[in-house]
């Protein structure tokens, strides 16, 4: 469980590294180059994401860097706020090594349909050449819609009334989003909604079986691997059994698999999330899955 909760912290630890260096630089140039005229033009735009596919394809690695650049102080804090939140019950859910994988699937469609949409959409095409794109909103948005599908009765404020469904929560984000597509920052709110969209189709392929964060799984176990000691035989050995049954399984006692119980329990995991389960729940989750596959 420590491993998983690490990449959500090591997420919001990058987020705000990132901006300190940038905005230490910001400080430099403020002091001693023209007032910071210069910081965007010479240092920033070489990391967010411009929507002109000129300069695109002489800076693609800011599909990347955009997701991590952030301005302003109060668009650093609000989205390291709702990527705490949300991220927080995805790893419940979920787990926490998917975070990263899902957060930067939804990074990744919305730096894309931002570049589509002022490339493409006539209205946007005037301010093409200066349009750019920072901030880790859509990567937060994806991760909001991936928890969301996968627990939409997962309650919030459980003292107001029971407790608030996330899905209103998460509604009403995207409802903002879309209704301000026709503000001035209009590119900004559609790659929103692609994450949104990412997020969810994410989730939705997890709940049929298709993990789409298996590839970065297996990456990030084997680069741990690098910088692990390795697994001696010795230390294998403390784990084996070395006592003999003669042949005989001891007894061990399994609970009732009944439909109203994993109804229940799935209920619980619906609103409370897979961690909250007791080890015979989790038993039960177990033994009903094997019978299925039988």
């Amino acid at each position: 469980m420590g491993a998983d909760r690490n990449s959500l912290g090591m997420l919001l630890a990058i987020l705000a590294i990132v901006f300190c260096i940038f905005k230490f630089i910001y400080i430099v140039y403020e002091l001693g180059l023209e007032k910071g005229a210069l910081y965007r033009p010479q240092i920033f735009n070489w990391f967010a994401l411009p929507a002109n596919t000129a300069d695109l394809v002489r800076k693609p690695w800011t599909l990347l860097t955009y997701m991590f650049m952030h301005d302003r102080v109060f668009h650093l804090l609000g989205n390291l706020l709702w990527l705490w939140g949300f991220g927080f019950i995805f790893q419940d859910l979920a787990g926490g090594k998917r975070i990263v994988p899902v957060f930067l699937t939804g990074g990744f469609a919305g730096g894309v349909v931002f570049v589509l949409a002022f490339n493409l959409i006539p209205g946007l095409k005037g301010i093409l050449p200066v349009a750019t794109l920072e901030g880790a909103s859509a990567g937060i948005m994806a991760i909001a819609l991936a928890a969301t599908t996968l627990a939409p009765g997962y309650r919030l404020f459980p003292m107001i009334a029971g407790g608030i469904p996330l899905w209103v929560l998460t509604l009403v984000f995207v409802i903002i989003d879309f209704a301000s597509i026709t503000s001035q920052n209009a590119g900004g709110h559609l790659s929103h909604l692609a994450g949104a969209v990412a997020g969810f189709a994410f989730a939705y392929a997890l709940k049929k079986g298709y993990d789409a964060s298996k590839w970065y799984i297996t990456l990030s176990e084997k680069i741990n691997g690098l910088f692990s000691p390795a697994v001696t035989e010795k230390s294998k050995a403390k784990d084996e059994f070395f006592y003999n049954t003669g042949g005989v399984t001891p007894f061990k006692r399994h609970p009732n698999v009944t439909q109203s119980r994993i109804d229940e329990i799935l209920d619980k995991i619906n609103q409370k999330g897979f961690r909250s389960l007791t080890e015979e729940e989790k038993e039960i989750l177990k033994r009903a899955s094997q019978s299925e596959e039988l």
